[in-house]
Protein backbone atom coordinates (compact mmCIF):
# COMPACT_ATOMS: atom_id res chain seq x y z
CA UNK A 1 0.00 0.00 0.00
CA UNK A 2 3.00 2.58 1.10
CA UNK A 3 4.71 1.09 -1.78
CA UNK A 4 1.96 1.91 -4.41
CA UNK A 5 1.26 5.25 -3.32
CA UNK A 6 4.91 6.33 -3.31
CA UNK A 7 5.20 5.46 -7.00
CA UNK A 8 1.94 7.10 -7.69
CA UNK A 9 3.70 10.15 -6.52
CA UNK A 10 6.77 9.85 -8.28
CA UNK A 11 4.81 9.69 -11.11
CA UNK A 12 2.85 12.71 -10.54
CA UNK A 13 6.19 14.40 -9.95
CA UNK A 14 7.65 13.22 -13.32
CA UNK A 15 4.41 14.53 -15.43
CA UNK A 16 5.23 18.04 -13.39
CA UNK A 17 8.61 17.52 -14.64
CA UNK A 18 7.97 17.08 -18.23
CA UNK A 19 5.23 20.09 -18.03
CA UNK A 20 8.65 22.27 -16.62
CA UNK A 21 10.57 21.15 -19.85
CA UNK A 22 8.36 21.45 -22.50
CA UNK A 23 7.84 25.11 -20.29
CA UNK A 24 11.17 25.53 -20.89
CA UNK A 25 11.42 24.34 -24.45
CA UNK A 26 8.68 26.64 -25.29
CA UNK A 27 10.20 29.67 -23.63
CA UNK A 28 13.57 28.74 -26.50
CA UNK A 29 11.28 28.69 -29.01
CA UNK A 30 9.79 31.89 -28.46
CA UNK A 31 13.00 33.93 -27.88
CA UNK A 32 14.74 32.23 -30.94
CA UNK A 33 16.82 30.44 -29.69
CA UNK A 34 17.57 26.97 -31.29
CA UNK A 35 16.42 24.13 -29.18
CA UNK A 36 15.73 20.27 -28.79
CA UNK A 37 12.89 19.25 -27.13
CA UNK A 38 14.65 16.12 -26.16
CA UNK A 39 17.70 17.55 -25.28
CA UNK A 40 15.64 20.00 -23.49
CA UNK A 41 13.69 16.74 -21.53
CA UNK A 42 17.23 14.78 -21.03
CA UNK A 43 18.36 17.78 -19.06
CA UNK A 44 15.41 18.89 -17.29
CA UNK A 45 13.99 15.55 -15.69
CA UNK A 46 17.38 14.42 -14.15
CA UNK A 47 17.87 18.18 -12.66
CA UNK A 48 14.38 18.10 -11.37
CA UNK A 49 14.79 15.20 -10.05
CA UNK A 50 18.01 16.16 -8.37
CA UNK A 51 16.99 18.96 -7.00
CA UNK A 52 13.97 17.10 -5.49
CA UNK A 53 16.51 14.58 -3.90
CA UNK A 54 18.45 17.22 -2.05
CA UNK A 55 14.56 18.96 -1.20
CA UNK A 56 13.44 15.31 0.22
CA UNK A 57 17.02 14.15 1.90
CA UNK A 58 19.08 17.16 2.79
CA UNK A 59 16.66 19.63 3.71
CA UNK A 60 17.30 18.62 7.57
CA UNK A 61 20.43 20.70 7.42
CA UNK A 62 19.16 23.46 6.20
CA UNK A 63 14.86 24.29 6.98
CA UNK A 64 15.54 24.18 10.89
CA UNK A 65 17.61 27.28 10.45
CA UNK A 66 16.60 30.96 9.99
CA UNK A 67 15.60 31.84 6.41
CA UNK A 68 18.99 33.53 5.78
CA UNK A 69 20.53 30.79 6.26
CA UNK A 70 17.98 28.75 5.15
CA UNK A 71 18.08 30.01 1.98
CA UNK A 72 21.83 30.66 1.95
CA UNK A 73 22.70 26.76 2.44
CA UNK A 74 20.06 25.68 -0.38
CA UNK A 75 21.44 28.04 -2.68
CA UNK A 76 24.45 26.33 -2.23
CA UNK A 77 23.78 23.31 -3.36
CA UNK A 78 21.68 24.50 -6.20
CA UNK A 79 24.29 25.87 -7.49
CA UNK A 80 26.68 22.71 -7.31
CA UNK A 81 24.33 21.38 -9.02
CA UNK A 82 24.13 24.30 -11.51
CA UNK A 83 27.58 24.02 -11.65
CA UNK A 84 27.37 19.85 -12.45
CA UNK A 85 24.82 20.93 -14.99
CA UNK A 86 26.74 23.05 -16.95
CA UNK A 87 29.58 20.89 -17.39
CA UNK A 88 27.59 17.77 -18.50
CA UNK A 89 25.39 20.16 -21.29
CA UNK A 90 29.22 21.79 -22.39
CA UNK A 91 30.73 17.93 -22.76
CA UNK A 92 27.22 16.83 -24.38
CA UNK A 93 26.59 19.89 -26.66
CA UNK A 94 30.58 20.95 -27.36
CA UNK A 95 31.00 18.15 -30.14
CA UNK A 96 28.23 19.70 -31.95
CA UNK A 97 29.14 22.88 -31.90
CA UNK A 98 32.82 22.80 -33.11
CA UNK A 99 31.41 20.77 -36.38
CA UNK A 100 29.70 24.14 -36.65
CA UNK A 101 32.72 26.05 -36.24
CA UNK A 102 32.73 27.17 -32.95
CA UNK A 103 36.07 27.62 -30.69
CA UNK A 104 36.06 25.92 -27.18
CA UNK A 105 36.42 29.48 -25.58
CA UNK A 106 33.60 30.68 -27.39
CA UNK A 107 31.22 27.93 -26.51
CA UNK A 108 32.59 27.98 -22.72
CA UNK A 109 31.73 31.87 -22.67
CA UNK A 110 28.04 31.06 -24.72
CA UNK A 111 26.93 27.64 -23.33
CA UNK A 112 27.02 27.93 -19.79
CA UNK A 113 24.05 30.57 -19.50
CA UNK A 114 21.17 28.45 -20.32
CA UNK A 115 22.00 25.72 -18.06
CA UNK A 116 23.01 27.73 -15.07
CA UNK A 117 19.83 29.64 -15.11
CA UNK A 118 17.72 26.94 -16.25
CA UNK A 119 19.24 25.10 -13.22
CA UNK A 120 18.80 28.50 -10.45
CA UNK A 121 15.24 29.23 -11.85
CA UNK A 122 13.81 25.18 -11.37
CA UNK A 123 15.68 24.80 -7.85
CA UNK A 124 14.02 28.30 -6.95
CA UNK A 125 10.97 27.96 -7.73
CA UNK A 126 11.04 24.14 -6.84
CA UNK A 127 11.82 25.59 -3.42
CA UNK A 128 9.28 28.18 -3.02
CA UNK A 129 6.46 25.95 -4.16
CA UNK A 130 7.62 23.52 -1.68
CA UNK A 131 8.11 25.55 1.21
CA UNK A 132 4.47 27.28 0.26
CA UNK A 133 3.01 23.27 -0.09
CA UNK A 134 4.22 22.70 3.04
CA UNK A 135 2.66 25.90 4.81
CA UNK A 136 -0.46 25.12 3.50
CA UNK A 137 -0.43 21.69 4.88
CA UNK A 138 0.90 22.55 8.11
CA UNK A 139 -2.10 25.15 8.18
CA UNK A 140 -4.58 22.55 6.79
CA UNK A 141 -3.44 20.11 9.96
CA UNK A 142 -3.73 23.00 12.11
CA UNK A 143 -7.53 23.59 10.91
CA UNK A 144 -8.12 19.88 10.98
CA UNK A 145 -7.26 19.85 15.00
CA UNK A 146 -9.39 22.76 15.36
CA UNK A 147 -12.44 20.97 13.72
CA UNK A 148 -11.47 17.89 15.08
CA UNK A 149 -11.77 19.80 18.83
CA UNK A 150 -14.42 22.02 18.40
CA UNK A 151 -16.41 18.74 16.83
CA UNK A 152 -15.29 16.67 20.41
CA UNK A 153 -16.39 19.62 22.73
CA UNK A 154 -19.52 20.05 21.14
CA UNK A 155 -20.02 16.30 21.34
CA UNK A 156 -19.20 16.61 24.98
CA UNK A 157 -21.54 20.02 25.40
CA UNK A 158 -24.42 17.69 24.38
CA UNK A 159 -22.96 14.45 26.05
CA UNK A 160 -23.43 17.19 29.08
CA UNK A 161 -26.38 18.65 28.16
CA UNK A 162 -28.45 15.72 27.72
CA UNK A 163 -27.06 14.33 31.33
CA UNK A 164 -28.26 18.01 32.78
CA UNK A 165 -31.59 17.06 30.90
CA UNK A 166 -32.18 13.68 32.65
CA UNK A 167 -30.97 15.01 36.11
CA UNK A 168 -33.79 17.58 35.42
CA UNK A 169 -36.11 15.20 34.22
CA UNK A 170 -35.73 12.94 37.02
CA UNK A 171 -35.92 15.61 39.63
CA UNK A 172 -39.88 16.87 38.53
CA UNK A 173 -42.28 14.59 40.60
CA UNK A 174 -43.43 11.52 39.27
CA UNK A 175 -47.06 11.97 40.30
CA UNK A 176 -48.36 15.14 41.85
CA UNK A 177 -50.11 14.26 45.25
CA UNK A 178 -53.55 16.14 46.12
CA UNK A 179 -55.45 17.04 48.99
CA UNK A 180 -59.29 16.83 49.18
CA UNK A 181 -61.05 20.28 48.22
CA UNK A 182 -58.21 21.28 45.72
CA UNK A 183 -56.92 20.13 42.51
CA UNK A 184 -53.19 20.77 41.69
CA UNK A 185 -51.67 20.19 38.34
CA UNK A 186 -47.67 21.54 37.24
CA UNK A 187 -45.60 20.99 34.32
CA UNK A 188 -42.39 21.20 33.19
CA UNK A 189 -41.87 22.77 29.25
CA UNK A 190 -38.05 21.84 28.64
CA UNK A 191 -36.37 24.53 25.38
CA UNK A 192 -33.86 23.86 23.27
CA UNK A 193 -31.09 24.48 26.36
CA UNK A 194 -31.18 22.70 29.90
CA UNK A 195 -32.22 25.37 32.12
CA UNK A 196 -32.52 25.82 35.92
CA UNK A 197 -36.49 25.73 36.54
CA UNK A 198 -38.13 23.31 39.26
CA UNK A 199 -41.22 22.20 40.66
CA UNK A 200 -42.02 19.85 43.32
CA UNK A 201 -45.09 18.86 45.45
CA UNK A 202 -44.47 17.32 48.78
CA UNK A 203 -47.12 15.82 50.91
CA UNK A 204 -47.10 16.85 54.55
CA UNK A 205 -49.62 15.41 56.16
CA UNK A 206 -52.98 14.46 55.27
CA UNK A 207 -54.36 17.72 54.59
CA UNK A 208 -51.09 19.43 53.81
CA UNK A 209 -49.08 19.97 50.81
CA UNK A 210 -45.83 21.48 50.60
CA UNK A 211 -45.84 23.37 46.74
CA UNK A 212 -42.34 25.10 45.54
CA UNK A 213 -41.18 26.50 42.33
CA UNK A 214 -37.68 27.89 41.58
CA UNK A 215 -35.70 28.90 38.95
CA UNK A 216 -31.62 28.53 38.92
CA UNK A 217 -29.88 31.23 37.29
CA UNK A 218 -27.73 29.58 34.14
CA UNK A 219 -27.62 26.51 32.12
CA UNK A 220 -26.46 23.21 31.51
CA UNK A 221 -25.09 20.89 33.91
CA UNK A 222 -24.23 23.39 36.51
CA UNK A 223 -27.70 24.86 36.64
CA UNK A 224 -29.12 21.32 37.11
CA UNK A 225 -26.90 19.95 39.54
CA UNK A 226 -27.78 23.33 41.75
CA UNK A 227 -31.29 22.64 41.21
CA UNK A 228 -30.82 18.73 42.53
CA UNK A 229 -29.19 20.39 45.93
CA UNK A 230 -31.86 22.69 46.09
CA UNK A 231 -34.41 19.89 45.50
CA UNK A 232 -32.72 17.98 48.32
CA UNK A 233 -32.40 21.17 50.45
CA UNK A 234 -36.10 21.62 50.11
CA UNK A 235 -36.96 18.32 50.73
CA UNK A 236 -34.76 17.65 54.02
CA UNK A 237 -36.57 20.80 55.71
CA UNK A 238 -39.72 20.83 54.13
CA UNK A 239 -42.36 19.25 57.59
CA UNK A 240 -45.97 20.14 58.74
CA UNK A 241 -44.32 22.36 61.40
CA UNK A 242 -42.04 24.89 58.99
CA UNK A 243 -42.89 27.70 58.35
CA UNK A 244 -42.18 28.77 54.78
CA UNK A 245 -40.10 31.71 55.92
CA UNK A 246 -38.09 29.14 58.35
CA UNK A 247 -37.87 27.07 54.96
CA UNK A 248 -36.34 29.27 52.89
CA UNK A 249 -33.86 31.26 55.86
CA UNK A 250 -32.29 27.20 55.89
CA UNK A 251 -32.60 26.60 52.07
CA UNK A 252 -30.92 30.06 51.70
CA UNK A 253 -28.54 29.13 54.55
CA UNK A 254 -27.17 26.55 53.18
CA UNK A 255 -27.16 27.37 49.67
CA UNK A 256 -25.06 30.39 50.63
CA UNK A 257 -22.23 28.60 52.20
CA UNK A 258 -21.74 26.17 49.03
CA UNK A 259 -23.10 27.75 45.96
CA UNK A 260 -20.23 29.33 42.99
CA UNK A 261 -20.28 33.14 42.50
CA UNK A 262 -22.82 34.67 40.56
CA UNK A 263 -24.94 32.11 41.22
CA UNK A 264 -28.63 32.17 42.58
CA UNK A 265 -32.02 30.90 42.72
CA UNK A 266 -35.41 32.48 42.59
CA UNK A 267 -37.73 30.49 45.00
CA UNK A 268 -41.33 30.61 46.31
CA UNK A 269 -42.71 28.47 48.85
CA UNK A 270 -46.07 27.23 50.48
CA UNK A 271 -48.00 25.17 52.66
CA UNK A 272 -51.36 24.54 51.49
CA UNK A 273 -53.78 23.56 54.18
CA UNK A 274 -56.97 21.72 52.69
CA UNK A 275 -58.42 21.77 56.06
CA UNK A 276 -59.19 25.42 56.22
CA UNK A 277 -58.14 26.17 52.26
CA UNK A 278 -55.36 28.18 53.96
CA UNK A 279 -51.98 28.93 52.21
CA UNK A 280 -49.08 30.27 53.67
CA UNK A 281 -46.32 31.34 51.84
CA UNK A 282 -43.00 33.11 51.16
CA UNK A 283 -41.30 34.19 48.15
CA UNK A 284 -37.79 34.44 47.92
CA UNK A 285 -37.13 36.71 44.38
CA UNK A 286 -39.47 34.70 42.32
CA UNK A 287 -42.35 35.72 39.87
CA UNK A 288 -44.98 36.87 41.22
CA UNK A 289 -47.73 34.49 41.87
CA UNK A 290 -51.29 35.32 40.55
CA UNK A 291 -54.54 34.32 41.95
CA UNK A 292 -57.70 34.10 40.36
CA UNK A 293 -60.72 34.40 42.23
CA UNK A 294 -63.97 33.24 41.72
CA UNK A 295 -65.29 36.57 41.16
CA UNK A 296 -63.39 37.42 38.07
CA UNK A 297 -60.72 39.65 39.48
CA UNK A 298 -56.83 38.65 40.09
CA UNK A 299 -53.88 39.77 42.51
CA UNK A 300 -50.21 39.01 43.02
CA UNK A 301 -49.07 37.33 45.65
CA UNK A 302 -46.76 40.23 47.15
CA UNK A 303 -44.36 38.93 48.89
CA UNK A 304 -40.73 40.15 48.86
CA UNK A 305 -37.98 38.54 49.83
CA UNK A 306 -34.24 38.15 48.25
CA UNK A 307 -32.88 35.41 45.95
CA UNK A 308 -31.57 32.16 47.69
CA UNK A 309 -27.82 31.93 47.98
CA UNK A 310 -26.60 35.54 48.04
CA UNK A 311 -27.54 36.76 51.16
CA UNK A 312 -27.20 33.93 54.18
CA UNK A 313 -28.53 36.02 56.70
CA UNK A 314 -31.98 37.58 55.32
CA UNK A 315 -34.83 36.71 56.91
CA UNK A 316 -37.97 35.92 55.14
CA UNK A 317 -41.56 37.01 56.38
CA UNK A 318 -44.81 34.61 55.71
CA UNK A 319 -47.51 35.85 54.14
CA UNK A 320 -51.40 34.03 53.65
CA UNK A 321 -53.85 33.78 51.13
CA UNK A 322 -57.62 32.37 51.96
CA UNK A 323 -58.47 30.39 49.12
CA UNK A 324 -62.65 30.36 48.40
CA UNK A 325 -63.92 27.41 46.20
CA UNK A 326 -63.80 28.14 42.39
CA UNK A 327 -60.51 30.55 42.94
CA UNK A 328 -57.08 29.42 40.81
CA UNK A 329 -53.67 30.07 41.66
CA UNK A 330 -50.59 30.51 39.05
CA UNK A 331 -47.22 29.55 39.80
CA UNK A 332 -44.99 30.10 37.21
CA UNK A 333 -41.29 30.92 35.32
CA UNK A 334 -39.89 33.04 33.26
CA UNK A 335 -39.69 30.86 30.54
CA UNK A 336 -43.75 31.29 30.40
CA UNK A 337 -43.84 35.34 30.78
CA UNK A 338 -40.82 35.78 28.33
CA UNK A 339 -41.39 33.76 25.19
CA UNK A 340 -40.97 35.50 22.28
CA UNK A 341 -40.86 35.04 18.73
CA UNK A 342 -38.45 38.09 18.35
CA UNK A 343 -38.17 41.36 19.15
CA UNK A 344 -39.29 42.70 22.01
CA UNK A 345 -43.19 41.63 22.58
CA UNK A 346 -43.13 38.93 25.25
CA UNK A 347 -45.65 36.56 26.48
CA UNK A 348 -45.99 38.60 29.20
CA UNK A 349 -48.86 38.34 32.36
CA UNK A 350 -51.44 39.57 30.39
CA UNK A 351 -51.51 37.04 28.38
CA UNK A 352 -50.89 34.15 30.69
CA UNK A 353 -54.15 35.52 32.67
CA UNK A 354 -55.98 35.66 29.94
CA UNK A 355 -55.46 32.21 28.47
CA UNK A 356 -56.64 31.35 32.27
CA UNK A 357 -59.92 33.43 31.82
CA UNK A 358 -60.64 31.66 28.83
CA UNK A 359 -60.84 28.31 30.60
CA UNK A 360 -61.51 29.17 34.10
CA UNK A 361 -64.52 26.29 34.72
CA UNK A 362 -61.60 24.02 33.08
CA UNK A 363 -59.60 21.67 35.27
CA UNK A 364 -56.34 22.79 36.74
CA UNK A 365 -54.63 20.04 33.97
CA UNK A 366 -56.54 21.66 31.41
CA UNK A 367 -55.66 25.43 32.53
CA UNK A 368 -51.91 24.32 32.74
CA UNK A 369 -51.92 22.58 29.25
CA UNK A 370 -54.08 25.95 27.39
CA UNK A 371 -51.15 28.21 29.33
CA UNK A 372 -48.40 26.19 27.90
CA UNK A 373 -50.09 26.01 24.73
CA UNK A 374 -50.43 29.77 24.27
CA UNK A 375 -47.31 30.11 25.21
CA UNK A 376 -45.82 27.76 22.88
CA UNK A 377 -48.16 29.15 20.14
CA UNK A 378 -46.74 33.07 20.33
CA UNK A 379 -43.25 31.92 20.05
CA UNK A 380 -43.90 29.84 17.07
CA UNK A 381 -42.80 26.52 18.87
CA UNK A 382 -39.43 28.30 20.18
CA UNK A 383 -39.04 28.63 23.93
CA UNK A 384 -36.09 30.51 24.87
CA UNK A 385 -36.06 28.88 28.03
CA UNK A 386 -37.58 25.96 30.24
CA UNK A 387 -41.25 26.76 30.94
CA UNK A 388 -42.59 25.49 34.48
CA UNK A 389 -46.38 26.25 35.39
CA UNK A 390 -48.03 25.00 38.51
CA UNK A 391 -52.27 25.60 38.92
CA UNK A 392 -54.09 24.97 41.88
CA UNK A 393 -57.76 24.89 42.17
CA UNK A 394 -60.20 25.03 45.10
CA UNK A 395 -63.27 23.14 44.94
CA UNK A 396 -66.21 22.25 46.42
CA UNK A 397 -67.48 23.67 49.66
CA UNK A 398 -64.47 23.95 52.55
CA UNK A 399 -64.01 20.90 54.80
CA UNK A 400 -65.12 21.48 58.71
CA UNK A 401 -62.61 23.59 60.52
CA UNK A 402 -62.75 20.83 63.15
CA UNK A 403 -63.11 17.76 61.11
CA UNK A 404 -60.42 15.29 62.16
CA UNK A 405 -61.28 13.77 58.49
CA UNK A 406 -61.66 15.09 55.10
CA UNK A 407 -65.25 14.66 53.60
CA UNK A 408 -65.04 11.11 51.07
CA UNK A 409 -66.50 13.52 48.45
CA UNK A 410 -63.53 16.18 48.09
CA UNK A 411 -60.83 13.15 48.11
CA UNK A 412 -58.53 13.70 44.87
CA UNK A 413 -55.93 10.90 43.61
CA UNK A 414 -52.65 11.95 42.69
CA UNK A 415 -51.83 13.08 39.26
CA UNK A 416 -48.67 10.91 38.06
CA UNK A 417 -46.70 11.80 34.75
Amino acid sequence: MIKAIHIRRVARRQQSFVAIAVAIYIGLWAVDRPADLGTTLAYTLPLCNLIVLIQDHLSSFYRKKNVFHSWAIYLGLVLAIAVVGVAVVNVIQFPVRKLAGQTLWQFIRSGWKLPFAATMIIGVCTELYRRARERLESRNRELQQVIEQETARRERQEQELEQAREIQQSLMPKEIPQVAGFEIDGAWEPARVVGGDYFDVIRLSEAKLGICIADVVGKSVSAALLMANVQATVRAFAHESTTPAALCGRVNSVLSASIGTGKFVTFFYAVLDARNRSLHYTNAGHLLPIAMHSDGTTRELKNGGAVLGVFPDWKYENSHLQLEPGDRLLLFTDGITEASPGGDEEFGEERLVESARECISKSAGEIKSRILSDARKFCDQQLRDDATIIVITALGVPAPPNSDRLPEYAAVSPIRY
